[in-house]
């Protein structure tokens, strides 16, 4: 494989971006240079040195290079590769994400993608992705780009609406976590040792963290007739509560039992395959209340735990045994070698609609399967789900669709129509233009 350079914008991440320099010790075929790209240089400089250290403790060094560039033009030259994952301002503009909305009694799982917190994030990180596509269109328009930050429709969008000519995927490892559920059940009914999630195949559409499952089977048997009994099954749907609690204490906020996941399979005829933290945001009744949520194991990330989480990120120092690199769920590294032509993969992809969702516009960002092969991504035709999900579904990509409008185009009113359209914003008009405002002012971006 020729040498491969590689651009990282948040270079300076303390949690991707280590992940990403462990799966590339791993991959023993690839060679190069990693040069990172912050806003906050001074993250990128100490990565410099644990991408260093990373290749020393798995014996791979000299392998790749890693470098800092504080001007993004000058990280962009020469590069093949192109990774985008940013946290869109400072920790603080997530309280206006998440707090401001529930004193108007509206609840978020996550709030990175859709409702309230979903939009304001997007108007935070939107004009960036404006300005990073300009950059790679004046610097190397050949690169490949691969963005893994939320919300990841609108980001991957506003990469396309900039530089309608970009070569750029979203990346999103949700679909990886329902692959991993479908293998422990083959386990479970067919008592075989789990299989290795890659061997559940599926059949998905949708639209990033709004993605659904029509069809799954394992070694050609099918898997849809023991999950739709499954989801039919009201002993499915043991409640919760205690569970949620016990999580609540433990901080465990990113557990999941799948349970919305199959209730939308028995109520609506797909499989959701996403975590039960993001399925619940898009269809609301979830989160009428605490307690609610509750009931399918599901517990909301408190805005407090994430400020201590971004200090203890900030202040993390890798030991060598951290570093140490072993066969990853991520696929990043994966993508970039078939890109480069060393594999050809199939997997789940965010990517411009060209006919592979059938109920969706052409040219929107959509979630489907894909195959990636040397400088080459061929979306796969989607099953339809039924007809109440393609519903669903169009209505987050309509207003996907304008938030992407109305920030592109610096239109404050068509942002307040997306925002007043969104299914978790059920306040009367003013209420919502009041939150809205607060919003506006609480979450812009901050360095």
């Amino acid at each position: 494989m020729k040498e491969t350079r590689i651009c990282i914008i948040g270079g300076g991440s303390r949690l991707w971006a280590i992940q990403f320099f462990k799966d590339l010790a791993y991959a023993k075929m690839t060679h190069g240079t990693v040069v990172l790209h912050d806003i906050d240089h001074k993250a990128a400089v100490n990565n410099v040195s644990v991408g260093v250290q990373t290749f020393r403790v798995n014996e791979s060094e000299g392998r790749f290079r890693f470098t800092c560039e504080d001007n993004l033009e000058k990280a962009l030259e020469g590069v093949d590769l192109v990774i985008i994952s940013i946290e869109p301002g400072s920790i603080e503009c997530r309280r206006g994400d998440l707090v401001l909305p529930e004193e108007y009694g509206i609840l978020q799982s996550v709030g990175d993608t859709t409702g309230p917190g979903g939009i304001m994030r997007a108007r935070r990180a939107l004009p960036m992705f404006f300005s990073f596509a300009k950059a790679i269109e004046k610097v190397c328009p050949k690169a490949w780009v691969i963005n893994y930050t939320n919300p990841m429709t609108l980001c991957t969008a506003a990469l396309y609406k900039a530089f309608p000519g970009i070569k750029a995927l979203g990346c999103c490892h949700e679909v990886f976590h329902t692959e991993t559920f479908l293998a422990e059940k083959v386990a479970e009914w067919f008592g075989v040792p789990q299989p290795d999630r890659r061997e559940i195949k599926v059949d998905i559409t949708g639209v990033n963290h709004f993605t659904w499952v029509t069809r799954a089977s394992w070694q050609g048997i099918d898997l849809m007739p023991r999950l739709k009994e499954m989801a039919e099954d009201e002993n499915t749907y043991s409640d919760l509560t205690e569970t949620a609690k016990a999580r609540i204490k433990e901080e465990k906020w990113f557990d999941c039992d799948h349970l919305i996941a199959l209730s939308l399979l028995r109520d609506f005829g797909a499989l959701g395959a996403a975590g039960d933290r993001h399925l619940s945001e898009f269809v609301p009744f979830f989160l009428n209340s605490d307690e609610e949520l509750w009931k399918y194991g599901v517990v909301r990330t408190p805005y407090s735990w994430r400020v201590e989480e971004d200090k203890r990120k900030k202040a993390k120092v890798f030991t060598p045994e951290e570093l140490k690199a072993t066969a990853s769920d991520e696929e990043g590294v994966d993508i970039m070698c078939s890109l480069m032509g060393e594999r050809t993969l199939f997997t789940n992809i965010n990517f411009p609609n060209k006919g592979q969702i059938s109920y969706l516009e052409k040219g929107r960002i959509v979630e489907s399967n894909g195959f990636i092969s040397q400088d080459s991504i061929q979306p796969v035709v989607s099953t339809d789900p039924p007809l109440a999900v393609q519903n669903m579904v169009r209505r987050v990509s309509d207003i996907q669709e304008m938030v992407l409008e109305a920030i592109w185009s610096g239109d404050q009113k068509l942002l307040f129509s997306a925002f007043l359209s969104d299914p978790l914003v059920n306040l009367p008009r003013n209420r919502a233009k009041e939150l809205f405002d607060r919003m506006l002012e609480a979450s812009s971006y901050r360095a």
